[in-house]
């Protein structure tokens, strides 16, 4: 194993602080000469992770209607804007600082203030910052979708602000930071099945259950469903996902050692299986078809639940986690909706919520310390090992993220809600005609765009006149071929 950066960092004789060095006087890149393998790989990994935000926006965007797509589209590049800086302003301080609670974190590094060269392991600190940020942003962009089509833009902007700061910065803190109460109590998660998809799943479920339904669904007293307006969009999503899950996965080790490998061959397996469970079940389902969203959903499933396990089990166990999970969440699929009465219809609370969990009690289940141990000096095991208690923080750990998540949640959109200007809801006739009508400036979703300029130039009217002139026509014309041929008899 490379030398360790903080050794050097730590060697008083060379005279530098706990900042990292004056790099106007030394050279701190010199104690990362020994392991500048691993610092290229977590750089390569943070960039990896970035076509997973475009990749869930693009996933979201098929599954909703054409009318409402480019909405989901700008939400995801409006996260993209605004996460990022609240990271530096004070997410990476709250969630990361070295001085935090056992809850959230302090404002000793607000503004990157100090995050420069300290060592994190192998690699420094702004890297290891940039690295996280890409965590934060994914979680937010999941998250949002609970509030697809029916929810303004704006305020859904700020509501992500406020929530990754009151809620995803918190959680990671309890779960990551090394004063947190979740990583001292044992519980393990190896790249966020609790801070980043069961936090936005139930987030997602929160916001859509406060929302209410969408006008059609009140309408028809019923929770009817919407086939996905665009498979094509879905799968291209897809492999952006599951591209950047790569980098999700892979660099949470913080290092390049094997079980950096490992890590990216368990991923790989826990996404393949995913989309051989969920397949199965659809087979059966729809009387020996297929779906290409359905393998799409298999895919993000098996992913989301192999996050918190890739780095503790087997491959076996791996492979075994996204084929169970998939079918779970399959199996849930068609009556969820309509037991809870929530519209949630992108699927978020099931994909992320539900799969993170089987995940994280897996994890519990598989964990082997010899996976763990492939790095060289990390060490976690579970009930394959003996370790049985480690079920039991498995289960405090999923607990403790719903409950937090679902009540703030729910606060903080009320809070949101009566600030003026601020109300979440759209109006009704903005719903029934699409927000990317009233929310984008001449942009639309393909086809749709069409519909809606033909219908504002009265087309459709003098199309239903016109069909009516023909059918009226085409009766007559029937009718007196009647006459005739009885007057000719």
């Amino acid at each position: 194993m490379s030398e360790y950066p903080s050794d050097i960092f730590n060697d008083t004789s060379l005279g530098w602080t706990a900042a990292g060095g004056d790099s106007q006087v030394m050279d701190v890149n010199g104690a990362y000469a020994p392991s500048v393998g691993h610092q290229v790989w977590i750089m390569v990994s943070g960039v990896l992770i970035m076509p997973i935000i475009p990749g869930i926006g693009l996933f979201y965007a098929g599954e909703a209607r054409r009318k409402s797509a480019m909405s989901i589209l700008w939400q995801s590049m409006a996260i993209l804007g605004v996460i990022p800086f609240q990271w530096f302003l004070w997410g990476y301080s709250l969630t990361y600082a070295a001085d935090a609670s056992p809850f959230i974190g302090t404002l000793t590094n607000v503004g990157l203030r100090n995050v420069i060269s300290v060592p994190v392991g192998y690699i420094p600190e702004i890297l290891f910052s940039f690295f996280q940020c890409m965590f934060c942003i994914e979680t937010i962009v999941i998250m949002i979708g609970g509030a697809f089509e029916r929810c303004r833009l704006l305020p859904s902007i700020v509501f992500s602000f406020c929530w990754a700061t009151l809620v995803y910065c918190p959680i990671a803190c309890w779960t990551w930071n090394a004063n947190g109460w979740l990583y001292k109590l044992g519980a393990l998660d190896f790249a966020g099945g609790g801070p980043v998809h069961i936090s936005s799943g139930v987030g997602a479920l929160a916001f859509a259950l406060v929302l209410g339904k969408r006008v059609e669904h009140k309408d028809e007293g019923r929770m009817p469903h919407h086939s996905p307006h665009s498979p094509v969009m879905i799968y291209i999503g897809t492999i952006f996902i599951w591209m950047g899950w790569f980098g999700f996965n892979g660099g949470s080790t913080l290092n390049a050692t094997v079980r950096t490998s490992y890590v990216l061959v368990n991923t790989n397996l826990a996404a393949a299986t995913g989309v051989m469970g969920w397949n199965m079940l659809e087979y059966i389902l729809y009387k020996g078809r297929f779906s290409v969203a359905g393998s799409c959903r298999g895919v993000m499933v098996g992913l989301v639940a192999i996050t918190p396990a890739a780095g503790f089990v087997p491959v076996y166990f791996a492979a075994v986690i996204g084929f169970v999970s998939a079918v779970i969440v399959r199996g849930l699929d068609n009556w969820f909706n309509r037991l809870v009465g929530i519209d949630e219809g992108l699927m978020v609370f099931k994909n992320h919520a539900i799969g993170g969990i089987c995940g994280a009690l897996m994890t519990g289940l598989f964990a082997a310390n010899w996976v763990t141990a492939l790095d060289g000096y990390s060490s976690a095991s579970g009930w394959v090992d003996h370790n049985y208690i480690q079920l039991g923080y498995q289960l405090a750990e999923v607990c403790a993220i719903v409950g937090y998540t679902f009540v703030m949640s729910v606060v903080l959109f009320y809070l949101i809600n009566y600030i003026p200007g601020l109300k979440f809801r759209s109006e009704e006739h903005e719903e029934r005609d699409g927000l990317d009508l009233h929310y984008l400036f001449n942009e639309g979703m393909g086809d749709h765009e069409l519909f809606l300029k033909l219908k504002e130039t009265g087309f459709f009217e003098a199309l239903a006149v016109r069909g009516q002139e023909l059918l009226s026509d085409s009766l007559a014309s029937i009718q007196k071929a009647e006459d005739d041929e009885k007057k000719s008899a």
